[in-house]
């Protein structure tokens, strides 16, 4: 049975012209005129471009386009014409999709295990750290012109405050108040702030009391 590429190869030959005669005039790749040739219509980059390229290259040659449409037809394989690109070139796009989805999952590894890894360090920060304790009122070196006086600072809100050895309470928010009585001279007062990992920070106000 004489196929579609066969009939037009022959009449290509009686008229002395090259493939790449066709394509100077066609615009079709000398490649795939030979793929038309040879029947190997699977090698195409289409479905579309396999009846355009067999039409044109009938028409330019010359030939009943019905008819070389029809022996078209009935031998190509349309199992293999699936394929929107040819082989090669549909490997290579597959490989690199492959490589694009394993590039993103790594990607998407490392960063959750960057923001458990910030996790677990933010949760346990305080037992490597010692915890904070700032004292807003009153500062240090102070004179004191009362004979009671409000200590006033913050920490985190889970830590224990000891103000010379009383245990403070510490509100949701970290801060603490404690109001003392106090006599006249030189006093120093020690409070110290304790986290759940027993690491603590201890601070001093030493103050003057005037009295009132």
């Amino acid at each position: 049975m004489t196929t579609a590429g066969q009939k037009l190869k022959a009449t290509r030959l009686s008229k002395n012209l090259s493939l790449e005669d066709v394509s100077k005039s066609t615009k079709i790749k000398p490649l795939f005129l030979e793929y038309i040739e040879n029947g190997e219509y699977h090698k195409l980059p289409s479905v579309s471009y396999a009846h355009g390229f067999v039409r044109n290259y009938a028409l330019f040659l010359g030939l009943d386009e019905k008819e070389i449409m029809a022996l078209f037809r009935r031998e190509f394989d349309y199992e293999k014409s699936q394929r929107v690109l040819p082989k090669s070139f549909g490997t290579e796009q597959e490989f690199t999709r492959s490589r694009i989805r394993i590039y993103s999952t790594v990607l998407l590894i490392v960063f959750i295990l960057i923001l458990f890894t910030g996790y677990i360090l933010f949760q346990y920060r305080n037992a490597f750290l010692d915890p904070p304790l700032t004292i807003i009122s009153p500062k240090d070196n102070t004179a004191i012109y009362s004979s009671v006086i409000t200590i006033y600072g913050k920490t985190d809100p889970d830590d224990t405050v000891y103000i010379d050895q009383n245990e403070v309470r510490v509100d949701s928010n970290g801060y603490f108040t404690k109001t003392l009585d106090v006599f006249p001279g030189a006093l120093t007062i020690n409070i110290r702030s304790i986290n759940k990992f027993q690491r603590e920070t201890d601070q001093q106000i030493n103050l003057s009391i005037k009295g009132s």
